[in-house]
């Protein structure tokens, strides 16, 4: 090699050892020093003071009170309540919705440090400004299409990622050694330019060799005991205000009420039916009708009104439309207009209809099937399955018509009536158990007497205590704590008729089957269901129930607390973070699992013992338990066997006034977690999908051994792939393990979107593998949000034509006295046009207009009109695309501008009273050192709206530019091309 390669190959090493560090950002869920702060705690902290914020801004604008201070002391509890218009200190209040919400924004947000761990663009690693930028702008356009369709789930896995990506810009940039203390706005506005930063190499850390040179160290403030460590909570503070200054754009671009039902903030689960149509059904749709009109009537305009109604009609050979609104009147009007006909075969598309519902509801949401046929789609039971699993919603079946008998018997005719016999009704009653619902079976006569469990479940907040299935039954005692904060306890039992139970309470009173109204309970039976209501709330302590039967039965007690329990599976990874993210699909029998449990609606619960319990062998596996904070905790289980289990925590509350066994809290999640010797995983890029795109998923099969991949295993796998919006798909019918092959067989789904499909919609693919036995499945199933490509990134621009006004300098006389804004709004003649045009602050009357402009634009005239004693305005439009423009006037100042244009059309009027909302105008504010605005033609006051240009770090006499740098190799290309050159020459 001569002289001139040596130099050249000693160039490309330079430039290798400066490849970007991976997995270095923020912890992203947990922390071993105790003090740094995560992903996990930064996106939290961010969710709860924005969402703080706006429940602060509705107070004020309806004349209520809002106590709560907005600082890092705020916990979901704190929050929910405070955005109660009732809730007292003592209410019995559910947070499991909102804190689920959030859960589901810093997991999704970890899982970026696995999916993308090597995408320099999502860590803004390698000086990827530019790409970084790209990332977090193209996904807030996917969250506001996802709202604006009301996909909230897609919404939030969206926005986590999205977060993750914003909050390593100050990790991995100098941007805090710069001295800036408030986040770089231009990371979330597409429309302005990201200027050409540039500065030191080294980010520093374990796998860095360039921060082991001459300057030594390196620029990353992940954790406290980084090379920058020392600015660490400085970096995340800044992080927690881009996160909100972020979620403040979504805020204005949905609407303040989207915006909370994108934070899950909701007192009441959704309300959802699945409901077959076919001709024998009529009696069941009127009970269905009934029972919603009965729940709307009683809980309409109060906080137990359910926070979305869905509703999925199936028959066959159709299911659907999926219907999700949060108005009360379209969901009533809907259902009153189903109504039950054909069906000529028995076999109805049952699953197909759950699947949708499973997919577009929240989770753990209680969802209820009404039928009396069997499932024609059976072969989706794995799918389904899948789905509960991922989802944790609980599903109740409404089962008429079901033979008591496994003999089929024909008509006087000898025709067979249409009634599903025993195996038929055991499909249902596997989902059911899965799910942690039921499977009443009851006449159509008397379901009206069983609908009772749809009102109770929609009473929040339910929790469940205890629950079990005995199947095949066996006599058995069952026993369960009763905590001084459950009220409205409740007891459903399912078998057959034969069945006879005995409850005692913690006092050693007891009642039997055959007292249909005793000292403890009174309880009515319809079907195989019998329904417990508990007279006491008194009766704290160690209760018993006794079930006498040899045939198959249900236990479930259940009740209505605030403090309440939701889990996720997490995994460790590798990695210099040694983190943990969230685990997709079944644990590993034989192997360890580990489980993020969460306990809501208390700071005062000592968790004592959490345990996975399977019933039917029984088996009990306890797990060891770390607090990780917030009322967080990882519990690791070690070597769970083969089996089908449910969790149970049990702790203490160690404020409670009463004696040591009232202190006992019980909780059980619904969801069974099963075990399996399968392992699927996907490898996919990107979620955010194209119309018309074909999106390709790669994944890979193995046989695990004690919870370890097998490398020397072989066998063949069944393989079925299925999405809830029937788009076209290829997968094949089954992947083989070869010899030698490491123990993987891998394999491609692929993935039609229709050209058709409407940006924000989500669609959810399910991939399940099953041994050649058919005794042991897993699956994965992958979210993506439908998003065309981004064409508008322009805010809507604002003029102000004139402000006039006569007010009086004595604010006693401001009533007396009117002023006027008038401005123009447009998009531009390439843009989206403007959709909405809303008042942030102001209390007046706001009239629109559109005209059209000299270029063929759209403009949309704003006039506006208020007392003197009102006498600012701040205006916000937003586009198509979801990009917001601002436009603030102010009373006492008074210009004019060119007139306005005539021949106005579509003119509407709005009377607002935003006075006391107080705004934080500062994240809404055009930064006009950054966009070259000229403010006098704008009528943007940077004064008012509290942007402080000299914060940006954008100095306007000169190219406006502190460099900031980035971990990674700093290379700017002017220097790439200048080494280039020196080194050709040298080569040549």
């Amino acid at each position: 090699m001569t002289a001139r390669q040596t130099v050249m190959l000693l160039v490309v090493v330079l430039l290798l050892l400066c490849l970007p560090d991976p997995l270095q950002s923020f912890q992203p869920l947990f922390t071993s020093d105790g003090s740094s702060s995560t992903h996990r705690q930064i996106t939290q902290m961010a969710a709860l003071r924005k969402t703080a914020e706006v429940c602060r801004d509705i107070a004020a604008s309806e004349g209520r009170d809002f106590s709560l201070t907005i600082d890092d002391s705020l916990s979901a509890d704190k929050v929910q309540r405070a955005c109660s218009s009732t809730a007292t200190s003592t209410s019995v209040l559910s947070t499991v919705m909102f804190q689920t919400s959030i859960a589901t924004m810093y997991l999704s947000n970890a899982m970026v440090d696995v999916v993308f761990a090597l995408s320099e663009d999502h860590h803004f690693d390698d000086e990827k400004f530019e790409g970084g930028r790209d990332v977090i702008t193209a996904g807030v356009s996917a969250v506001k299409k996802s709202v604006k369709l009301e996909n909230f789930v897609t919404g939030r896995w969206t926005l986590g990622r999205v977060c993750h990506t914003l909050q390593d810009f100050y990790s991995h940039s100098n941007w805090v050694e710069l001295g800036n203390s408030v986040p770089y706005s231009v990371l979330i506005k597409p429309d302005q330019p990201v200027e050409n930063l540039a500065g030191k190499c080294s980010h520093g850390g374990t796998f860095d060799q360039t921060s082991k040179w001459d300057p030594i160290g390196g620029i990353n403030k992940d954790t406290v005991g980084s090379s920058h460590g020392s600015l660490h909570h400085k970096a995340a503070d800044v992080a927690v205000n881009a996160t909100m200054e972020l979620l403040e754009d979504i805020r204005v671009a949905v609407g303040d009420k989207n915006f909370l039902r994108l934070m899950g903030l909701s007192q009441s689960p959704v309300l959802c039916f699945v409901i077959d149509t076919t001709g024998s059904m009529s009696v069941d749709i009127a009970e269905a009708k009934r029972v919603v009109s009965e729940i709307i009537d009683s809980k309409r305009g109060t906080e137990q009104e359910p926070s979305a109604y869905i509703l999925v009609p199936f028959n066959d050979p159709g299911f659907g439309p999926l219907l999700v609104t949060t108005n009360a009147d379209v969901f009533n009007n809907r259902i009153s207009k189903l109504y039950a006909s054909g069906g000529g075969d028995r076999p109805e598309l049952c699953l197909s209809g759950l699947q949708l519902a499973l997919t577009a509801a929240p989770s753990a949401s209680d969802i209820f099937v009404f039928t009396d046929a069997p499932a024609k789609d059976a072969h989706l039971k794995s799918t389904i399955m899948a789905l509960i699993e991922s989802t944790k919603s609980v599903v109740t079946f409404m089962l008429t018509g079901v033979r008591a008998s496994r003999r089929r018997r024909r008509s006087a005719q000898g025709v067979i009536p249409r009634a599903m016999s025993q195996s038929d009704a055991q499909l249902y009653r596997d989902l059911a158990q899965a799910s942690g619902g039921q499977a009443i079976e009851v006449t159509k006569s008397n379901l009206f007497a069983t609908t009772s469990v749809i009102e109770n479940s929609s009473c929040s907040p339910g929790v469940t205590v205890f629950q079990v299935v005995k199947n095949p039954g066996t006599p058995d005692n069952f026993n369960f704590a009763v905590d001084d904060s459950l009220r409205n306890i409740t007891i459903y039992i399912t078998g057959g008729s034969s069945l006879t139970f005995n409850l005692t309470s913690s006092t050693g009173e007891s009642q039997n089957s055959s007292q249909s109204s005793g000292p403890l309970a009174s309880f009515t039976t319809a079907g195989n269901l019998r329904r417990l209501s508990i007279n006491t709330n008194n009766q704290t302590g160690l209760w018993q129930i006794s079930i006498n039967s040899n045939n198959a039965y249900s236990v479930k007690v259940t009740g209505q607390s605030s403090v309440n329990i939701f889990y996720s599976l997490v995994e460790a990874h590798e990695g210099a973070h040694g983190d943990f993210s969230l685990k997709g699909g079944r644990p590993f029998s034989g192997g360890n699992a580990s489980i993020l449990v969460s306990v809501t609606g208390s700071d005062t619960i000592n968790v004592t013992e959490v345990s996975l319990f399977d019933s039917s062998v029984p088996t009990e596996v306890k797990g060891s338990i770390q607090s990780v904070g917030s009322g967080n905790y990882l519990v690791t289980f070690s070597g769970v066997p083969a089996g089908d289990f449910v969790l149970i925590l049990k702790g203490q509350d160690i404020n409670s006034p009463s004696s040591s066994t009232s202190r006992t809290i019980q909780r059980q999640a619904s969801t069974q977690i099963k075990t399996t010797s399968i392992s699927v995983t996907t490898q996919v890029n990107n979620t955010n999908i194209e119309p018309g795109s074909i999106v390709s998923v790669p994944f890979t099969v193995a046989t695990t051994t004690n919870g370890v991949v097998n490398d020397s295993a072989t066998g063949t796998f069944t393989v079925q792939a299925n999405n809830d919006r029937s788009y076209s798909s290829t997968s094949p019918s089954n992947v083989t393990i070869e010899a030698g092959s490491g123990g993987k067989a891998n394999g491609t789904i692929t993935l039609t979107v229709p050209a058709s499909a409407a940006s924000g919609t989500d669609v959810t693919l399910t991939i399940e593998a099953q041994n050649a036995a058919a005794t042991d499945i897993n699956y994965a199933v992958l979210r993506f949000s439908v998003t065309a490509k981004v064409t508008d990134v322009t805010r809507p621009v604002c003029q102000i034509v004139s402000k006039s006004a006569n007010c009086s300098s004595s604010s006693s006389l401001c009533g007396s006295s009117q002023w006027e804004f008038i401005a123009n709004f447009t998009d531009g003649i390439n843009g989206t046009g403007i959709e909405s045009i809303t008042v942030r602050q102001g209390n007046g009357t706001l009239n629109t207009s559109t005209v059209a402009g000299a270029g063929g634009e759209n403009i949309t005239v704003v006039n506006y009109n208020a007392s003197c004693c009102s006498p600012n305005v701040e205006l916000t439009a937003v586009d198509g695309e979801g990009n917001v423009g601002t436009c603030v006037g102010q009373a006492r100042e008074s210009t004019t501008a060119a007139p306005v244009t005539t021949a106005a059309v579509n003119t509407t009027s709005t009377g607002v009273d935003t006075t006391s909302t107080g705004v934080d105008t500062t994240s809404t504010g055009v930064d006009t050192t950054s966009t070259g605005v000229d403010t006098t033609s704008t009528g943007v006051d940077t004064t008012s709206t509290g942007v402080d240009t000299t914060s940006t770090g954008v100095d306007t006499t000169s190219t406006g530019v502190d460099t900031t740098s980035t971990g990674g190799h700093a290379l700017g290309i002017s220097h790439f091309v200048w080494i280039t050159a020196v080194v050709s020459v040298f080569w040549k």
